[in-house]
């Protein structure tokens, strides 16, 4: 998956525009937001109309969200020696197939492993379309391209996901799967007529493993793993401490999610601009911002209009997404591929941890605002992890040795890879599609 060996391994090809590019790829993020964030709101239905209970019906949830942590790194490595437009058709391709299986599944046992398939190609995805978006910008806006992709995830929690649900209510729970399987079709569309054209990759197997072996790869995914679980504690829960707390219609649910959806998005678009002047910065910025916003929870969940400011602010620190993913790209030398992917095994581990510390606080009997201060004590020992991380890169300073981050430096003046063969001319590509 990776080409990092040399600038000529990332013989890229844009189109004259490149927020086509952009938008291409963050097609396969709403795609993959909505079927991971609707597959929760959909439990019932399909945990009624598959006969079984609503605990064993979340498995199918972990079994997705495993698909996603075992996939990540496994495609990583072994796709080393493809090209990343052909990654990215294959990836979206299987996740199509996936949340195919998943609608036509006859019996529970089925839907688990379309599932888990479904999974498979989640963080693989996002890796690869992270380093298309970042190799066709220059370094210094390498952050905001990447949030600019991560908006797919983002709005799919604004528009995809109550569609989705919408979909399920109203024609039935396989129809929303059936959709997202549509959503990835058009991706692959997009991917095909967009994305850039670049050559096989040169590098192997062991290459992208060495990314293990660093320790500044593993301090940044520890950030992610924990320091991301605090928003995942309370957004988990937040529909029921809506009804049980706040006290507001479940018909009022949406327009908190879609709250936290808008905080999310605007993050992303935002936040990043920070990033690329600061970058370690802005990541413990985004840590202690969160912290505070989870700290205010339990005092706000009271009061509808309080929650849904608090709601808007703890959305903004998915934007750490897009911040973790650009540090990983400066330590993970010629292991881009494996490095970016690994990163959203590690939100997937968030996702599992946040919820299961949120839960067990719930069941000691200290309420559904508790998930709050749980949070907070995740993204502050998140922040406790990014010193030691801060310090580490203050007294020596990261070497950026990818392909694409070298390319850059060597060409000031072309800070994006070549257009199109049919193209004749470079100007649209040096132009600020990012702006």
């Amino acid at each position: 998956m990776s080409q990092a060996t040399s600038p000529r391994a990332t013989t890229a090809s844009a189109p004259p525009h490149l927020a086509i590019v952009l938008f291409s790829l963050a097609m396969g993020g709403f795609a993959i937001g909505t079927t991971e964030f609707a597959s929760m709101s959909l439990l019932p239905f399909f945990a009624a109309d598959l006969r079984v209970d609503e605990p064993a019906a979340g498995h199918a949830i972990s079994a997705y969200a495993l698909g996603v942590v075992l996939g990540a790194p496994l495609i990583a490595v072994l796709g080393a020696r493809f090209a990343r437009r052909t990654q990215l058709l294959v990836l979206m391709a299987v996740f199509a197939l996936g949340n195919a299986l998943t609608a036509l599944a006859p019996g529970f046992g089925w839907m688990i492993a379309a599932r888990f398939l479904s999974g498979l190609p989640h963080g693989a995805y996002f890796g690869i379309a992270a380093l298309v978006a970042a190799s066709l910008v220059p370094q210094h806006r390498r952050s905001r391209a990447i949030g600019q992709v991560m908006l797919g995830l983002t709005g799919a929690t604004i528009i995809g996901v109550p569609l989705a649900n919408l979909v399920g209510q109203t024609v039935g729970w396989r129809a929303s799967f059936g959709l997202v399987s549509l959503l990835a079709l058009l991706t692959v569309l997009l991917c095909a007529l967009f994305a850039p054209r670049d050559q096989a990759g040169r590098s192997d197997p062991l290459r992208e493993l060495g990314a293990l072996r660093s320790g500044r790869v593993w301090i940044t995914l520890a950030i992610a793993a924990i320091g991301f679980g605090g928003m995942f504690a309370v957004y988990t829960y937040l529909a029921t401490t809506l009804i049980e707390v706040t006290k507001v219609s479940p018909a009022v649910i949406p327009v908190f999610l879609a709250v936290f959806g808008v905080g999310a998005t605007l993050g992303n678009l935002f936040v990043p601009r920070f990033a690329d002047r600061a970058l370690m910065p802005t990541a413990g910025g985004i840590l202690l911002f969160s912290a505070a916003a989870l700290l205010v929870f339990p005092l706000a969940a009271g009061n509808p209009w309080l929650l849904a400011a608090d709601v808007f602010v703890i959305g903004a620190s998915v934007s750490l997404g897009a911040v973790l993913q650009t540090r990983l790209m400066d330590v993970a030398g010629d292991a881009q591929a494996l490095a970016a992917a690994l990163n959203h095994s590690a939100f997937n581990t968030a996702n599992a941890l946040g919820p299961f510390l949120g839960g067990l606080a719930i069941r000691e009997g200290l309420g559904w605002t508790s998930t709050g201060p749980v949070g907070a004590a995740l993204a502050l020992v998140g922040f406790l992890i990014w010193i030691v991380a801060a310090r580490e890169a203050g007294a020596a300073p990261v070497a950026d040795t990818s392909s694409d981050a070298a390319l850059l430096k060597t060409t000031p003046a072309r800070p994006a890879p070549p257009l199109a063969p049919d193209d004749r001319s470079r100007s649209d590509a040096v132009r600020d599609p990012v702006a």
